[in-house]
């Protein structure tokens, strides 16, 4: 089966890395100018745009990508993805029921749930949306032009405006208005070794 799919996929034009180490499911689709690189996994209900390039050691399952987006490497796309357009999910990120604006960016060891992010977002390295309680799944809310600092736990139900800044190494549990910067920081205190 997966020799089948593969011959399929390579007579479309698809450039595989090592199309040996690529495994596809039979609901799959790809559009024109793909590159995917070794060892990535496409599970079942994955459509992926024109000029995608899909970097080694990614997973991908119930995801929508579109045109020139860049993924990976070691990305992980759960059920209920969109990635929009000209947007970066690089590495170590993991993306879960969320929909990622146009050019928006979140380039390395974060995790994405239940989030929906605007245009020409950046994520910073080591954010995540706590989006459980326990109990129930929580939704964040990214607008257009956020600029989320390194290290940030965005605390769901949240609502990060259009063109915010959240200051890197914040836990942000109260929305943040348009244009407006916001940040939790405990003072930085030093004592002398004895």
């Amino acid at each position: 089966m997966q020799d089948k799919l593969r011959k399929k996929f390579v007579n479309k034009g698809i450039n595989f890395v090592d199309v040996n180490t690529v495994y596809l499911s039979s609901d799959t689709e790809i559009g024109k100018n793909v590159v995917i690189e070794p060892f990535v996994v496409i599970g079942k209900k994955v459509k992926i745009g024109d000029n995608v390039t899909i970097k080694s050691f990614s997973h991908l399952e119930d995801t929508i990508v579109k045109d020139k987006v860049e993924i990976g490497p070691y990305a992980r796309l759960r059920p209920g993805s969109i990635i929009e357009k000209c947007s970066k999910i690089g590495n170590f990120v993991e993306i879960k029921k969320s929909k990622v604006g146009a050019g928006s960016k979140i380039n390395h060891l974060s995790y994405i749930g239940d989030t929906q992010i605007g245009k020409k977002v950046n994520i910073g390295a080591g954010t995540i949306t706590c989006n459980y309680d326990g109990k129930n799944k929580l939704k964040t809310s990214i607008k257009d032009f956020a600029f989320i600092g390194s290290n940030t736990s965005l605390i769901a139900p949240v609502e990060i405006g259009k063109n915010s800044y959240i200051g890197a190494g914040s836990s942000i549990s109260k929305n943040v208005k348009d244009n407006n910067l916001s940040l939790t920081r405990a003072d930085q205190k030093s004592f002398k070794k004895k």
